[in-house]
């Protein structure tokens, strides 16, 4: 049953679309036909196999199975399986690629970093509880130009240390 519900929260996309596709609250989208532009995405991203995606990527958790030609950055994760093509430069901190996949392209691993309002909803506490924190010297944060960024590790280390 709880399979059932999970597959009900994809919105499951099988047509051919060009433009700008932007989704600014999280979703699970599954991309199985033709998509030429730009897409960002917050929650999961699944290209199928059958997909055909010329267009930059930015997203959280992004699996390639179909053929991708573009640019890629996720903040979470970035998977190729073995049936995907990619022509691009990925950017991600965790990087899975399956033996059989096509990759043409430059990796960029990096740290897994929070904004703070991601930081906000990671601890479920209010933004303004952690700009208190930052403020008194309390949680581990850098100075990004005039925006604050906590690396991942680091917050579940002071997270450990003050329960």
């Amino acid at each position: 049953m709880v399979k059932r519900k999970e597959e009900e929260k994809f919105l499951d996309v099988d047509a051919a679309m060009q433009g700008t596709l932007v989704f600014s609250d999280p979703v699970n989208l599954r991309i199985n036909g033709k998509f030429e532009g730009h897409l960002k995405t917050q929650g999961n991203l699944i290209v199928g196999e059958n997909a055909s995606i010329s267009a930059d990527i930015v997203g959280e958790t992004i699996v390639i199975s179909g053929l991708v030609k573009g640019n890629i950055k996720s903040s979470r994760l970035l998977s190729i399986t073995s049936t995907a093509t990619v022509y691009g430069d990925v950017e991600t901190p965790k990087f899975s690629i399956e033996e059989g996949a096509f990759f043409n392209g430059k990796c960029k691993m990096q740290e897994e970093r929070f904004s703070v309002s991601e930081l906000s909803h990671y601890l479920s506490v209010e933004t303004s509880k952690i700009i208190e924190w930052v403020n008194a010297g309390k949680i581990p944060a850098r100075k990004e130009g005039s925006n604050l960024s906590f690396d991942k590790k680091e917050v579940e280390l002071w997270v450990e240390e003050n329960r």
